[in-house]
């Protein structure tokens, strides 16, 4: 029996916001000691419940504002569910925002080490698969420019690759392949298909419905902040395209 590498049940997440403009850090300071803060409540996610089988790809789908970042934020531990449980078993490597973890004053080459102690890789070990990373980015006469000279198809590159140097127990990626070019985008593809084919579990956000269906079985549909459908790929994606058609 495949063994339940995600679990989420009743999942909300609120967060406040100001409800009036405040203009500078010591105006906030003001307002808060005299009691004239006032937040107004916001429901990133409501009431979310899914299950993630060990190797199972699974896509998120919804538009800007939904919740997908949120629920993968989730996922990976960075937030906390307000009210519900998130329940994880297995290793996550996340590829959340374009460049998160990269120091922009470092070379290329030097934040390959970076990156992958944030991972939790040893120095040996990237050294080992030095290598591999570079020959996967294809970006082996950039790697002694700093990163911040990198476009954002570059960062993506060079993240990928890093990310997917071992086999992770649940990999989650979202949407940084779309500023990728085609060609590497389906080089990405076609890793995260072997990968698949080695057991690792996938969540994948993108707005690109058919890439979602390209790459995952099940989906789960967003719309701000509830779960409007969960099911196959190829159902949910026709479903909501149907809805913004």
């Amino acid at each position: 029996m495949e063994k339940t590498v995600i679990q989420i049940e009743n999942a909300s997440v609120r967060f406040n916001m100001a409800s009036e403009k405040i203009d500078s850090i010591k105006e906030y300071f003001i307002k808060l000691a005299k009691g004239q803060l006032h937040f107004k409540e916001f429901l990133a996610l409501q009431n979310i419940n899914f299950e993630v089988k060990q190797g199972e790809s699974w896509g998120i789908v919804g538009s800007n504002g939904a919740g997908k970042s949120t629920l993968l934020k989730l996922i990976c531990g960075i937030i906390a569910p307000n009210i519900g449980s998130v329940r994880i078993n297995g290793s996550i490597s996340p590829m959340l925002e374009l460049g998160a973890g990269f120091d922009p004053e470092l070379t290329a080459g030097e934040n390959i080490y970076l990156e992958g102690a944030l991972l939790g890789h040893s120095r040996n070990f990237m050294r080992e698969h030095y290598d591999e990373i570079v020959e996967f980015s294809e970006l082996a006469d950039f790697l002694d420019m700093p990163i911040k000279n990198y476009s954002s198809g570059m960062q993506a590159r060079m993240a990928f690759a890093v990310a997917t140097v071992v086999r992770p127990e649940i990999l989650i990626v979202d949407e940084v392949l779309a500023v990728g070019d085609a060609a590497f985008q389906r080089k990405c593809e076609k890793r995260i298909h072997e990968m698949l084919e080695a057991a690792t579990t996938l969540l994948f956000v993108s707005h690109d419905s058919g890439v979602v269906e390209r790459l995952c079985e099940k989906a789960v549909w967003l719309r701000k902040g509830e779960a409007v459908m969960v099911g196959s790929a190829q159902e949910v994606c026709a479903a909501y395209a149907k809805y913004y058609r």
